[in-house]
């Protein structure tokens, strides 16, 4: 990702390992960088099935246990676009086996943390080195694997490893919460220190532009506000249940993040060369992508977010049997990332989404009707399919209509805004599903009953941000007088 070049593992389009064979080094090139995929996709899902016993280790409640989740989030979304100008001065060898350094000291940290903030600030942490190394591992890839063949099976390999991350990371978080939510947060560091030994070896070399060779700014202004300014939000939102709405922490926390956000975007206006370029935002089908890919990543998680204590705390279910539980919406997109890009071209990235987009606030619906006892099979088990769908037909053909708006010369930056939106909007959900969540909660002694009408209204809220993604997304099928820039 980014303008930068990276030297060549086996050599150009005809030379050793060009069309044909992959040399060694490049199998082993390749399963590094789709190994460390894995494992960054693995921890977007890996928190969600320990959050009780989380909870009840640490003595947190819902409203500050959203952290573990929209801590990656917010960590991976401020440095996506920030990223790309680290590498591109830095160089992504450097960069990418820092990262990998830091992600496995961050899992050690998170296993042993003895309290719930210093958890959160190791999940920030892996975040932050996710979005360094998932886009730069696929550049890596882009100028390893000559154009061809070569290249679409090397990426292929790497997309399938990220598709598959959540599942596993749903399945390995049941099984190793049975014996402690450390284990959870823990097993990746071993796997990222191999991964990075390995690395030393294989990962190619590149210098980085400096200013005087032409490298751009920074832009710390920005990449510095942007986050905090969600933070500040996010921190305000979780603060209303414990305090109300005029509380002191709660006005400073919305009153900074309105500041915050306004000084972005008047140093974004200013920049010579800005993070956010009011070219790429202007573009409608980038817009509606990336809200269309917000709502649908943020009201998924806040669905998960719901799940996981409904089955554990009211159906008093295990960790993994929640884990296996839970599959049935991530499942089908593993199987099918493989043809996703067929599916775009065959029907269209526009009547995808607007098809797939029907399906979220339909299983959201079907939920609000589970009672006490709840069946899994009639109450849960549909939502969960219905959701699986719309991740095949929306999930690749979000990002496809976001890049196919990309003015020339800016996919890199297109496919950072689109990225961030996606974070940032689950980070944002998830605060709000959570603050609900605490809110209703009813007081000890409460009945099964009593837990589960206290989902409700963040159930409400999950609807109805599926519902706002499918209008928005119908959007894209309606007829234009004129073309919109740069969509075919």
């Amino acid at each position: 990702m980014g303008p930068t070049t990276a030297a060549p593992v086996a050599g150009r389009p005809g030379a050793g390992g060009g069309a044909g064979r992959w040399t060694p080094r490049q199998w082993g090139l390749l399963l590094v960088l789709a190994g460390n995929m894995l494992i960054d996709a693995l921890e977007v899902s890996v928190a969600v099935v320990a959050l009780p016993s989380i909870g009840g280790d640490l003595g947190a409640d819902p409203a500050s246990l959203h952290w573990v989740m929209s801590g990656f989030a917010v960590g991976f979304g401020a440095v996506i676009l920030f990223g790309t100008r680290l590498v591109e001065r830095l160089g992504r060898r450097r960069v990418y086996l820092a990262a990998v350094t830091v992600f496995a000291v961050a899992s050690l940290a998170g296993a042993l943390a003895d309290a719930t903030w210093l958890l959160i600030a190791t999940r920030v942490v892996k975040g932050v080195c996710a979005a360094l190394t998932a886009p730069t591992g696929l550049a890596i890839i882009t100028s390893t694997f000559p154009e061809g063949p070569a290249r679409d099976r090397a990426v292929s390999v790497y997309s399938l490893f990220g598709a598959s991350g959540f599942s596993l990371g749903l399945v390995l978080s049941g099984l190793l919460t049975e014996a402690s939510w450390r284990w959870t947060f823990a097993f990746p560091a071993p796997v990222a220190a191999v991964l990075l030994l390995v690395g030393l070896r294989l990962v190619p070399d590149q210098r980085g532009r400096g200013r005087a060779d032409g490298g751009r700014p920074y832009e710390l202004p920005t990449a510095l506000g942007l986050p905090a300014a969600l933070l500040a939000l996010v921190y305000g939102i979780g603060n209303v249940p414990r305090h109300g709405w005029g509380a002191p922490g709660t006005l400073i926390g919305f009153a900074l993040a309105a500041a915050l956000g306004a000084l972005v975007v008047a140093r974004e206006r200013r920049a010579a060369h800005p993070l956010l370029p009011l070219r790429v935002l202007a573009r409608p089908a980038l817009r509606r992508s990336a809200f269309g890919a917000a709502a649908l990543n943020g009201s998924y998680l806040g669905l998960l977010f719901v799940l996981t204590f409904h089955l554990q705390t009211v159906l008093g279910w295990s960790p993994a049997r929640t884990g296996l539980a839970l599959l049935p919406a991530a499942l089908p997109l593993t199987v099918s990332a493989a043809y996703s890009g067929r599916l775009v071209k065959r029907f269209g990235a526009h009547r995808l989404i607007a098809v797939g987009s029907l399906a979220p606030p339909l299983g959201y619906a079907l939920y609000l009707r589970a009672s006490v006892p709840t069946r899994y099979a009639t109450d849960v088990l549909p939502t969960l399919l219905l959701l699986g769908l719309a991740f095949v037909l929306c999930f690749a053909a979000l990002h496809m209509q976001a890049l196919s708006a990309a003015p020339k010369g800016e996919p890199g930056s297109t496919s950072g805004v689109y990225q961030t939106a996606v974070q940032f909007g689950a980070a944002l959900m998830l605060a709000l599903v959570a603050a609900l969540m605490s809110a209703h909660r009813p007081g000890p002694g409460a009945s099964s009953a009593d837990v589960l009408a206290g989902h409700h209204p963040a159930l409400l809220l999950i609807t109805a941000v599926g519902v706002a993604g499918l209008a928005v997304s119908v959007t894209g099928v309606l007829p234009r007088r004129t073309p919109e820039p740069g969509t075919s």
